[in-house]
Formats: C-alpha cells, sequence, structure tokens
C-alpha cells in the first residue's frame, strides 16, 4: 500500500503541483552550404522539448521545402553535443566542428543532401537551456 493510501491528505489541504517544464525554443540563422561561392542565409527554429530528453529538432521553413512544409529534423541531443567537438553520426544526421566558432550539420534524406552551417556559440546557449530545463 502506497504511502498516499495509507494517510491520506487531510480534508482542504493544499497539495504541491510542479508545473511541467516549458519546452526550448531558439531561433537561429544558418547558412546553407553549396558548391556557389555565395552562401545562403535560412532561418532555423531549434527547438526541444522536456517529454523527450533525448531529442533535439531543427525546423527550417516551409518556403523552403518542395512540398511548401515545414522541415522538422529530429535526432539525439547527444549527437549535436558530441558534433560540437568532433565528427559524429553516421545515420541521416551528421555533425562536426568547422573551425572554432562553426558547426556542421549535414541532413541527408532521399531527396538529396543539405549541408548547413551553425555558430557554435548558439548550438551551446540551445543546449544550456536543454540542460537547465531538464533539471528543473
Amino acid at each position: 500500500m502506497s504511502a498516499t493510501a495509507e494517510n491520506p491528505p487531510a480534508a482542504g489541504a493544499a497539495t504541491a503541483t510542479v508545473a511541467p517544464a516549458a519546452p526550448v525554443e531558439l531561433r537561429a540563422r544558418a547558412r546553407v552550404i553549396t558548391d556557389d561561392p555565395l552562401y545562403r542565409t535560412v532561418p532555423a527554429l531549434l527547438r526541444f522539448s522536456p517529454d523527450e530528453p533525448l531529442a533535439v529538432r531543427v525546423v527550417f521553413p516551409a518556403d523552403l521545402s518542395p512540398e511548401g512544409t515545414d522541415n522538422e529534423w529530429v535526432f539525439p541531443r547527444a549527437l549535436l553535443e558530441a558534433g560540437l567537438l568532433t565528427p559524429t553520426g553516421t545515420g541521416d544526421v551528421r555533425v562536426w566542428p568547422c573551425g572554432r566558432v562553426q558547426a556542421i550539420v549535414e541532413f541527408h534524406s532521399p531527396e538529396g543532401v543539405a549541408v548547413v552551417q551553425f555558430d557554435i556559440a548558439v548550438l551551446r546557449r540551445f543546449l544550456r537551456r536543454t540542460y537547465a530545463c531538464a533539471t528543473r
């Protein structure tokens, strides 16, 4: 029998509830890397939900997709973190540092490969917020 069943709260007693942690979202600018010497900057949304503590999401806007829908990638948070230090990943998402201030995230799909560059400081800030959210 649980302690609650053995000792129910007194009538009218307040019970403490913990509010669920809010999702973390961070808007970022990403540079699409192509053969062209000029790069294209695109908006990206970095998203984390405490309901999925091992995953992060990167969402690109619908106007970048041939289908006209948001393009969302879900992959392990640990992959993003490790990729800021050393090349990581063997599947659909690969991450590696590019110099001291940028990181490359490579997305593989049946339609092709997209190579995007982020500022490492932005990705680290996002990761710090995800861990802070998870400890609440």
